[in-house]
Order: structure tokens, then C-alpha cells, then sequence
């Protein structure tokens, strides 16, 4: 009898393979396990076992497995259905969201092996230089990576020398696997059992003569941090205490009195940080919290409006703090890297050792162990703070999941596949958690969704009641909302009111704020010196050649530079079309604010936050500690300013150009206008005294402008509804975008323009495109775009499957077949 595993393999490949296995291998093999199976002519990956059957593959012969890599699954039901359900609303292959959801470090990397021929008579003077340099090198070495060879001859380019070498049969290849993950060992002392007797300790401190005096410091000092700790004494530990170097504890072992030995442990540890402490809430804040609970004994998903500073995290932490206590695992989600910081921070102090992070920014070895950790329902990660990805952990006992400052356009993944959202991903996941509600539990796994702006679609949900709603209309402490000024541009330069481009208005708030030892946030969003160089006689600008945009001039670096593509070149010092020298920036970005800043105040310690400073794995913290301790004065930045970062000694917030926000070509520039200044403007006096907002436009009158003046959420939120509906966008609408890129100008043309009329044909909603976007040429790729508007009355399912029907048909055109195809599903 024949026995078959299905397996998922992290290739973007729309369907899972089947692969032979012995009937040893079938019983121990669960759902889950990762898999070494054999793919391609000679490339090994690491599939995940999904099914076992005895139905063998019609359409090919099934391979054996190469080897089983995991003793007990890891990953469960749960998240399989959920991958499935992903790849299937998203139009994406389970491959990318396989390939997506695990850590780099669990999907094992082939590497190829070189290995000497046996029985093979060798000429050596046949051999050319770099081919001889190989074959000796394996006599010293029994095998070689692509890499070492490259090291060998110093070349990037060895295959050819390689592919020789395999002809004349002296090498043979061989696909190896290698587990990446490393665990962290840490070294630990102990005293050897033969001296833990008391005389043949004083035997043992007796024998240490004049010169051994650092020996019997060390070994009297492991006696003093034992007595204190009463617990495993670290090797770094005791060398650090004793102020001794690892040379005198080297020696005490090889004389056989310490031995040393390894533990493994986690690379995070936040068992330090707890402070236990009481969490009061105010009257407010009690009332939206019985609320959300009241809400969730009737519906599972439940928004959050509270107004900036109202304290949301708070309420947050006490849900969390009821979840725990049953047990359950808590799932916090935020838009961005930088707010885990603070976050971080508050909830360790409360839960301690409780709190694991799950991030980009962390290492590969350190995002396995928090994996290994919800796995396993271990204490140490009972609440999980993390960007979108955190969404992928193998949770199996989830009680809640936090979608903080839903509205944001980073829960939305854009590049590569998997286009999921993050939030509506949330929810789904939340409802496959479901349990039945017992013994007064809060029931399931629930989602709380908080925002001070809520996306028009959340807040569409929440008064059509299909969500809860539960709304915090004042500040904690009672705290009084910003006090909004608007400067208007065109006047200003008129009557001469300007330094550089900031107004007198804004320079003399500052110069306040700094008389009362304040601090001030400075927002433009937009990174570099000047978005463009123009030469002042023939008026040209330096254009990527990859793309259709300007280059970006970065002054620190004396650079400009592509943001789409990381192209840059030399600042020029004349024109490349006329010659002149006459070159002048253009509009200004972050760099230019924090310069301009330093000439107007030298004395001052200003700092910028974009994705220029903040690289490094712990930029963001410096950042964050350095402005929370009052050492730097200023910070300017991008939108990452924008997100719920808590600094209770900032005065006055600055918006440089709230204009260049307002119109980009975007249905929804208007709603994450109102949004990004609201949330801005929500840094300013988050304690005692009231804080103030300067907003610099060239036009105050505009409505958005005034709707942020006056908070007015409200009435933004009917006006956009009213234009949404009219125009056919979501809420009311669901949209699908088609994205064709090609290097052939009309080839793209052609092939999109086949794609629109077949799709127009087979489906009776509206189809709009092929239009170039407002960037069409990236990378040297031509760029159009479809765009399908399902009405919510239409079967969403069904369209899809047309799409994708049409979308296969596209593939089998033979003059189309390399036109690259997107498809992403509720683009925001």
C-alpha cells in the first residue's frame, strides 16, 4: 500500500504537491511538521505537511521525501486555515503567504556542496590556474560551498570554472539543507563536586600560594554572589563582578576546580523591567471599559474612538490584564516599528516577563524563539506586541487581539505577496478562535480595533452596527485639547513673514516652548533636503533613469537619490543638459527643516526621525529615549511622528506644509489628511498645561483644514461617506487593482489593453484602466493598472473567480506570458 503526504513549498506556486512516504514515516509525520522534500532537477526545500492520504497524483509521479526536519509540528490548524483563507480572499498563491508567515531562519536555505570524484585518475598539468586552486583545496577539505570558491579564486563569477571542473568529472555536486536557527547558549560556573565538602574547600583555598591570589579572589567572590543570587552564576556574570579577566577562570577549570556548562535562553528578556503596579482608571475610562466588555457579550469585533491622549492604552492593559488571568494569549498589533518602543516599555512594567516582541527589526534567531514560545503557550509569551507579521504566530489559545491605530495605512502589505491587511486578516483569525463561552469568560477570541480617527470603513461598520462602538471624548486628567493656529503661506510671503520656510508665528511659538523648557515635534512628510534640482537657465531636473521621478536631493550624504529604487548619483555641480551652474533646490524635506532649524536655533539639540536615521536595529529606541529624557530639544520627522508616541513634556507641534498631504491622486487623500494632521497635532500637551499646533497652508479655508481645527470627525466622515458613494468607492464598493508591469512600452499597451476589454466582457461591474499611474516607469518596468468596483450586492467570490479565470487565459497568450501580473484585493 502507498502512502502520500500533501505539502505546502515556499515557491509563489498556487497549489500544494504531493510526496511519497514509507508507512514508518506516515504514522510519526503529523499536520504541521516541516519537511525536506526534493523539488525542481536538484533543489531541496522545506515544504509543511498539510494532509496525509494513500491517493496518489494523477498528473505525476510523486517523489520520496528527502528527510523530516521537526519532532512535533509547528504550526497548527489554526494558522493552516487561516493561510488558506488569506491566499484565497487575497488572490495570492499559499506559497507567498507560506514563505510570508515563517521566519526566514525555520524555512531551511539549500546550499550546494562541491565534493571531490572518487576513483578518478586526475592529470594536474591539464588543469587551468583557478581550476587547480579548487581541486587542491578539497584535498585539504572534503567539501566546499559556492561561496569558499569564490573566496578561493577572489571572484564573483565561478560558476563557469565550476561547471568545467564537473565535465572533466574531478567534482560532483549535492544539494546539502541547513538548519539556519541557532539557539543562544549561555555559559554558566560551577563548583566542581569534589570541593563542595568544607575541608576539602579550605584544603583547596589553602593551597592557593602569593601568586594565585586573583585565583582565590575569584573563587571566594563566586562564594559571595552565590549566597546573594541562589541562583546559576554566569561566566559573564562572575568576570564582570570580580572585575577578573576569563583567563584566571580558564585556569580554574583546566585545575578541575570549576566546571563550566551551557544553558539555552532567550535573547529577550524582559523580566527586569516588572514593576507591578496598580492600574487605576479614570471614571471615563472605566466607563469605555465596562462598555467594550458589555459590547463583546453580544458582538466580537468592537472600535475604540478615543480622542488623542484620552489614555486608550490603558484601557487596553486592563482588558489584557482579565485575558491573562483566564489564561489566554493576547495579540497587541501596531502600524509601526517605532511605537513598540514606548509600548514595550509600559507593558513590561506591568506584566514583566509576560511580553515578547515580534518584528523585522528582529534578528532571525530572536523571531524563532518568540515563535517557539507561542507555540509552545509558554508564560513568556502570553501577550505579543508586533507589526502586521506578528499576525502569522502559531497562537492556539487566543483571547484578544488589539488592533492599535487601525486606521493606518501600514497594516495594508503592499510589496510582496501576500497584499493581506492586517486588521481584516485580525478579524477573520479571531473569528477561527472562536470558542463556546463558559464558566463567565469573556467568550472567544475577541478584536478591539482603537483609533483616535477611525478609517471610514471601520467607522461605517461600527454605526451600521455590524461592530461595536464605544466612544472616550475627553483626555485623561481632564486634560484640555491643542489649541490649533493656522498661518496662511501666501499671506505671509507677501508680508515678508518668513525665515526660510518657517513663519515668524511658528519661530516665536518655538521660541516659547524653548523659555518654558519645552519640547517640540516639527512634522513634514517628506524625507531628504529637496524633492528637486533644477537648473535656473534651461530649467532641466535630474530624473531617475530607472523610473519616471526626480531625484531626491540628500544634502548630508551630498547626494541625490531615487526613492523607489535607492539609485543616486553626485550632487552635479552644473547642469547635464545646458552646462550652467546655476543649479537651485526646490520644496524641502525633513533635512532641510532640521538645518534651517539649527541656523535659527544654534544652541539647540535637534534631531530627525525618517527612514534616513532610523536603519538600525535600535535607532528607533535611541530616538524615542533620547527625546522621553528632554536631551534633545526638537524632533523633526515623517508620519512615523503621527502614531500614538507618548511625550508629556511637548508643547507645541509644527506642521510645515499640511497642503502637500491634501492632494495627491488618491480617493482617500482627503480622509488620511484629516487623519495624519489630527493625530500630529494629538503629540501637543498630553499633560497639565494645553498644548498648541501651528499649521502652515497655503490654504486655511479648505475644508479638511478647518474639519482638523475643530475636530470635527463627524463631519468629515459625511462628507467623504456622501463623495463614496457617489463615485463607487468602498465602503459601499469593493475595489480589485490590476497591476501590469513590463519593460517593453508597447507590449504593456497592447497586453493590458487585451486584459481590460476581456474582463469588461465577462463582467458586469464597473472595470476602469489601463491608466498609468502617477509614477509609470519603476526599476526600467512600464506600469499599468486595471481597477475592478465590486458593488457590495455582488457575489465577491464569483468575481473573483472570473478575474482569475481571465487572468489564467491572459497567461496562456503566448506574446503576453511575460507581462508580470498583480492582483491586489481592497487596496488602501
Amino acid at each position: 500500500m502507498n502512502y502520500y503526504i500533501e505539502v505546502i513549498i515556499p515557491l509563489s506556486l498556487p497549489k500544494t504537491f504531493t510526496y511519497r512516504v514509507s508507512e514508518a514515516e506516515f504514522q510519526y509525520i503529523q499536520k504541521g511538521m516541516r519537511i525536506a522534500v526534493p523539488f525542481g532537477k536538484n533543489k531541496i526545500y522545506t515544504a509543511l505537511a498539510i494532509d496525509l492520504h494513500q491517493n496518489a497524483p494523477t498528473l505525476y509521479e510523486a517523489k520520496e521525501i528527502h528527510q523530516i526536519l521537526d519532532e512535533q509540528p509547528i504550526v497548527n490548524e489554526f494558522q493552516i486555515n487561516h493561510w488558506f483563507w488569506i491566499a484565497s480572499y487575497y488572490m495570492c498563491n499559499i506559497g507567498d503567504v507560506y514563505r510570508g508567515a515563517l521566519p526566514s531562519a525555520l524555512l531551511l536555505e539549500s546550499e550546494t556542496i562541491i565534493s571531490q570524484q572518487k576513483d578518478t585518475v586526475i592529470n594536474e598539468s591539464e588543469l587551468t590556474d583557478d581550476e587547480f586552486l579548487i581541486y587542491e583545496a578539497l584535498q585539504h577539505q572534503s567539501s566546499l560551498k559556492v561561496q569558499n570558491i569564490m573566496d578561493i579564486l577572489n571572484k564573483k563569477s565561478v560558476l563557469p570554472v565550476i561547471q568545467k571542473l564537473i565535465h572533466k568529472n574531478i567534482i560532483t555536486l549535492e544539494e546539502e539543507i541547513q538548519e539556519v536557527y541557532k539557539p543562544k547558549l549561555t555559559r554558566y560556573i560551577r563548583l566542581h563536586s569534589h570541593y563542595q565538602s568544607e575541608e576539602n574547600l579550605i584544603a583547596l583555598l589553602d593551597t592557593f600560594n602569593k601568586n594565585a591570589g586573583k585565583q582565590k579572589e575569584l573563587v571566594l567572590q563566586y562564594f559571595q554572589l552565590q549566597a546573594q543570587e541562589r541562583k546559576p552564576i554566569s561566566v559573564k556574570q562572575l568576570t564582570e563582578t570580580a572585575n577578573i579577566s576569563a583567563a584566571v577562570i580558564k585556569a580554574l577549570v583546566d585545575k578541575g576546580v570549576f566546571e563550566t556548562y551551557y544553558i539555552q535562553e532567550d535573547r529577550v528578556n524582559f523580566a527586569q523591567n516588572q514593576k507591578e503596579n496598580q492600574l487605576d482608571l479614570s471614571e471615563a475610562q472605566q466607563k469605555a471599559h465596562d462598555q467594550i466588555v458589555n459590547t463583546f457579550a453580544g458582538k466580537d469585533v468592537c472600535l475604540l474612538q478615543g480622542v488623542t491622549s484620552s489614555g486608550k492604552t490603558e484601557i487596553y492593559t486592563k482588558l489584557i490584564e482579565q485575558y491573562i488571568a483566564q489564561g489566554k494569549q493576547v495579540l497587541y498589533l501596531l502600524p509601526e516599528i517605532a511605537l513598540t518602543t514606548q509600548l514595550v516599555s509600559r507593558l513590561t512594567k506591568h506584566f514583566g516577563n509576560k511580553v515578547a516582541v515580534f518584528h523585522s527589526k528582529y534578528s532571525n534567531n530572536e523571531r524563532v524563539e518568540v515563535w517557539q514560545n507561542v507555540l509552545q503557550q509558554s508564560e513568556k509569551a502570553q501577550i505579543v506586541i508586533g507589526a502586521r507579521s506578528a499576525l502569522f504566530l502559531p497562537f492556539a489559545n487566543l483571547g484578544l487581539i488589539i488592533v492599535d491605530e487601525e486606521h493606518e495605512p501600514t497594516f495594508k502589505q503592499q510589496d510582496p505577496a501576500p497584499r493581506y491587511h492586517a486588521r481584516d486578516a485580525a478579524i477573520v483569525l479571531a473569528n477561527a478562535h472562536q470558542s463556546t463561552r463558559a464558566n463567565g469568560e469573556l467568550g472567544g477570541a475577541k478584536v478591539l480595533l482603537g483609533s483616535a480617527t477611525p478609517s471610514i470603513e471601520t467607522y461605517y461598520n461600527a454605526t451600521s452596527g455590524k461592530f461595536g462602538l464605544v466612544v472616550l471624548k475627553e483626555r485623561f486628567g481632564k486634560v484640555q485639547m491643542p489649541e490649533i493656529e493656522l498661518v496662511d503661506l501666501k499671506d505671509s510671503y507677501f508680508r515678508k513673514r518668513m525665515k526660510g520656510h518657517f513663519s515668524l508665528t511658528l519661530i516665536d511659538q518655538i521660541t516659547e516652548a524653548f523659555s518654558n523648557n519645552e519640547q517640540v515635534i516639527l512634522f513634514q512628510n517628506r524625507r531628504g533636503f529637496s524633492p528637486v534640482l533644477e537648473c535656473l537657465t534651461c530649467g532641466h531636473v535630474p530624473q531617475c533613469p530607472q523610473c519616471d521621478v526626480s531625484l531626491t536631493y540628500h544634502k548630508y550624504k551630498n547626494q541625490l537619490r531615487c526613492h523607489y529604487c535607492g539609485y543616486n548619483m553626485a550632487k552635479p555641480t552644473n547642469c547635464h543638459s545646458c552646462s550652467s551652474v546655476d543649479l537651485e533646490t526646490k520644496g524641502f524635506g525633513t533635512e532641510q527643516i532640521e538645518l534651517e532649524l539649527a541656523s535659527l536655533f544654534p544652541n539647540k539639540n535637534i534631531k530627525r526621525m525618517d527612514q534616513d536615521t532610523t536603519r538600525g536595529k535600535y535607532s528607533f529606541e535611541k530616538i524615542i529615549d533620547g527625546f522621553k529624557n528632554r536631551e534633545i530639544d526638537v524632533l523633526v520627522g515623517t508620519q512615523m511622528l503621527a502614531k500614538g508616541l507618548d511625550f508629556d513634556n511637548v508643547s507645541l507641534v509644527g506642521i510645515m506644509n499640511a497642503d502637500n498631504m491634501l492632494y495627491h491622486p488618491d480617493f482617500r487623500a482627503f480622509e488620511r489628511s484629516y487623519q495624519m494632521m489630527t493625530q500630529v497635532a494629538g503629540r501637543s500637551g498630553r499633560s497639565e498645561k494645553r498644548g498648541k499646533v501651528v499649521i502652515q497652508t497655503y490654504n486655511p479655508l479648505h475644508n479638511i483644514i478647518q474639519q482638523v481645527t475643530h475636530n470635527d470627525y463627524e463631519g468629515m466622515y459625511k462628507e467623504q461617506l456622501y463623495e463614496r458613494k457617489i463615485y463607487y468607492y468602498p465602503p459601499f464598493y469593493r475595489l480589485i487593482r490590476l497591476t501590469l508591469k513590463h519593460r517593453d512600452f508597447e507590449k504593456l499597451k497592447e497586453g493590458s489593453m487585451w486584459l481590460y476589454q476581456v474582463l469588461k466582457q465577462n463582467l458586469s461591474i464597473p472595470v476602469l484602466g489601463p491608466e498609468e499611474p502617477a509614477v509609470s516607469r519603476i526599476r526600467n518596468e512600464y506600469i499599468r493598472t486595471i481597477m475592478v468596483k465590486i458593488p457590495s450586492d455582488t457575489s465577491l467570490q464569483g468575481t473573483k473567480k472570473t478575474i482569475q479565470k481571465v487572468l489564467n487565459s491572459f497567461e496562456v497568450v503566448a506574446q503576453y506570458r511575460t507581462i508580470k501580473v498583480t492582483v491586489n484585493v481592497d487596496f488602501y
